[in-house]
């Protein structure tokens, strides 16, 4: 059986979650539906392509995913349902899944054009919704529109290599709920161009000069736990998605504070690693 899953930049407070769920469970029966998140930052396309990806691959194939993170239809921003590595993605075309398709190439992308004569202020239960149970009951993608070939490019999200001065330079792409800083720049851009020679990565002058292969790895084990220096340590390394993030050891955003806040770093701040 299918799943559907939602990702939005709805958030908790409003009714918007459960009206999507409701007009779901009025379309069909027994549906299994899954939060992936709805704290999306508002409007965040990158920030959305960035949970999307590193979730959808953990689902059955065949699950359908609607992505409710700048949705609206405009005369510049049509509506898409993607098949992409045998899952289906329900989104605008915003730029958000050409992150998703520069990795892997899409196997059909339709433009939707059922709803053309229908105004709308909320298309992801207008649009979305109903796309989503068409795919569900087994109903062709075909049906909904007509395949087009080229997606919206988002364009600036790629790391700059420098080969003159043997500098990568990166942007913060995610701060997750522990306050851990996601950069864009991968552990293949990082080996490829580093060719193992030493480095300094530089946030906001706070310096590292080693990458850890996990966080309990940041740890001297070695030596008695009340000598340790555990709390607060400075934790560079790749994280699952194999993006290089930069952590705060069992930091709590709440009190002590994470990375993102002791660092100074936001969303798009640039990172710096040097070579030598």
């Amino acid at each position: 059986m299918s799943v559907i899953t939602l990702t939005t930049d709805f958030g908790i407070k409003d009714h918007y979650v459960g009206s999507v769920k409701g007009a779901l469970f009025n379309e069909l029966e027994n549906v299994n539906i899954v939060d992936v998140s709805h704290n999306i930052s508002p409007f965040n396309i990158v920030e959305a392509a960035y949970i999307v990806e590193n979730s959808y691959k953990n689902f059955p194939e065949g699950s359908i995913h609607i992505i409710g993170v700048d949705s609206e239809k405009t005369i510049e921003q049509s509506h898409l349902v993607i098949k992409l590595d045998n899952h289906f993605f329900i989104c605008a075309n915003n730029g958000i899944m050409s992150l998703l398709a520069s990795k892997i190439n899409p196997e059909k992308i339709i433009e939707i054009n059922i709803h053309n004569d229908k105004v709308t202020t909320f298309s992801v239960i207008d649009v979305f919704v109903k796309i989503a149970a068409h795919i569900y009951r087994g109903g062709s993608i075909d049906l909904v529109g007509n395949q087009i070939f080229k997606l919206k490019e988002l364009y600036n999200l790629n790391p700059i290599l420098n080969e003159k001065s043997n500098e990568i330079s990166g942007n913060v792409i995610y701060v997750d709920n522990y306050d851990n800083v996601v950069t864009n720049i991968s552990k293949k851009t990082f080996i490829e161009f580093g060719k193992s020679r030493s480095f300094e990565i530089n946030a906001r002058n706070y310096i590292f000069k080693e990458i850890v292969s996990s966080y309990g790895n940041a740890i001297r084990f070695d030596i008695k736990k009340e000598n340790r220096k555990e709390i607060g340590k400075k934790i560079a390394l790749f994280n699952k998605s194999n993006y290089l993030e930069l952590s705060i050891y069992k930091s709590n955003p709440e009190t002590f504070g994470g990375a993102a806040s002791l660092f100074g770093l936001d969303y798009r701040d640039v990172i710096t690693i040097k070579f030598n």
